[in-house]
């Protein structure tokens, strides 16, 4: 690996709420192909600071150059400590030791990892899971998958319903609903202490190439 490369850009789903004129959306089609993979995760958002461990060092958003900032101080030293332990892997999590927008009262630890990449490939959940495993980190929350999403998924229907009917299915309320509880993790509003949590993240539970044209999106996402 000649280089640190940053974590490519998440798109949202046309549905989410919140978003600003620099977020960007998935084309589309993109649930059709999401519901034709055998397998999905549903995973919890959590309001962190996106974190990289790789043999090069600790970086934040940008991967010019290894992070220097005060509060990056703690994951700095824990790079020290698995170092010796990453080779190409390259370790990307939510760092939680800063409060952002939401607060959380049940941290087990100050880094959740959401994925793990190797050259251009990144790992399938279960070996996201082994690894974070194996350097002592917890994974971002899971949540268990009762119905599948190619259950639900009809071409006769628009993406948005569908998208929202399964997670109603999943979450046992509307995902509206749901983001104005704690999550998994005790979140909530540190101005106001009402409850709140961010949102959610699907992937496939399989591994995947960066950016292997399956889905009409640009080289960075």
């Amino acid at each position: 690996m000649s280089e640190s490369r940053k974590y490519c850009r998440s798109l949202h789903a046309k549905i989410s709420l919140g978003t600003t004129s620099d977020d960007r959306f998935m084309p589309d089609g993109y649930l059709k192909f999401f519901a034709n993979m055998e397998n999905l995760v549903l995973t919890e958002k959590l309001d962190g600071q996106n974190n990289c461990f790789s043999k090069k060092g600790v970086f934040a958003r940008s991967h010019t150059s290894p992070t220097e900032h005060p509060w990056d101080k703690p994951m700095r030293e824990r790079w020290e400590l698995i170092k010796n332990d990453l080779n190409e892997l390259e370790i990307f999590g939510e760092n939680m030791y800063g409060i952002h927008s939401i607060a959380y009262r049940e941290l087990e630890s100050y880094f959740y990892v959401f994925a793990v990449r190797e050259g251009d490939r990144w790992l399938s959940w279960d070996e996201v899971k082994f690894y974070a495993s194996m350097l002592d980190f917890p994974v971002v929350p899971e949540i268990n998958i009762q119905t599948s999403l190619s259950e639900l998924y009809d071409d006769t229907k628009k993406e948005d319903d569908i998208l929202r009917n399964w997670l109603k299915a999943n979450l046992g309320m509307t995902w509206e609903e749901s983001v104005d509880t704690s999550g998994l993790l005790g979140g909530y509003d540190p101005i106001t202490g009402k409850e709140c949590s961010e949102g959610f993240v699907i992937r496939d539970s399989r591994s995947f190439l960066t950016n292997n044209g399956n889905l009409n999106v640009a080289s960075n996402e």
